[in-house]
């Protein structure tokens, strides 16, 4: 071999070598959660709780993942991850009855999984598991329903002030980028109509010592902006 292939072979391997680590770099950045909506979504119910899911082909994702972390063997929540992702890499792309882990009845109801062959990689396939894995916890699902139940238990208007990021700008009790509900309501007193407006239409330079601007929620409904209003009023009396 003369000096000048020489040089080009080594120009291959190092080419070669560099798109390996460049692959292997993009494979760890993908992401979970898009995959899991891109890929899976048209059979399975990603929602977390689950909510009614008309035609259901396939079991929703929590009930795979709570069946998972329950019966899945492993000496710790790591290895079983690992046991997890192995095993959805293999059986999305090679589905059999023999290897499926669903109790009989489910089994039964929707059917062997058909191959996802060409459709995923093994990359991707392992970055779902991961997310699968990590977010669809019993932990998460107990913390989920105590903030829904705390959030619940809020005044109407509380709940569409926060539906609306209304907290970025306002509190109930203390000015921050705008003046507190308490203020505006201890300004306005019964005159709700100015709220309304302000809601609906947006304001600026109404309030001393803020520079900030009221943007306009055109898209807010009717009885939306009458509850917000009128639990602002209210806290005139608290």
């Amino acid at each position: 071999m003369n000096k000048v292939n020489f040089i080009i072979l080594i120009l291959l391997v190092f080419i070669g070598c560099s798109n390996n680590k460049k692959q292997i770099k993009n494979n760890s950045n993908l992401n979970g959660k898009k995959l899991l909506i891109q890929k899976c979504s048209r059979c399975h119910n990603l929602a977390f709780p689950p909510k009614n899911f008309k035609d259901e082909k396939a079991p929703p994702v929590m009930t795979i993942s709570f069946h998972f972390h329950d019966w899945m063997k492993g000496y710790n929540d790591e290895s079983k991850m690992v046991k997890f992702i192995s095993f959805a890499q293999d059986y999305v792309i090679n589905p059999s009855k023999n290897k499926a882990y669903c109790p009989p009845d489910m089994l039964k109801h929707y059917g062997i999984m058909p191959s996802q062959k060409g459709k995923v990689t093994k990359e991707e396939i392992k970055a779902i598991a991961k997310y699968i894995w990590i977010n669809y916890t019993f932990k998460k699902l107990s913390e989920k329903e105590s903030k829904l139940k705390k959030f619940n238990s809020l005044p109407k208007g509380e709940q569409i002030a926060l539906k609306y990021h209304c907290m970025t700008c306002h509190r109930k009790n203390k000015n921050i980028v705008g003046p507190s509900f308490k203020n505006i309501a201890k300004r306005y007193k019964n005159n709700i109509n100015i709220i309304k407006t302000s809601i609906k239409k947006g304001s600026k330079a109404k309030w001393k010592n803020t520079k900030a601007i009221m943007p306009s929620f055109n898209n807010i409904s009717n009885k939306d902006l009458n509850q917000i209003s009128q639990w602002i009023l209210n806290l005139n009396t608290q």
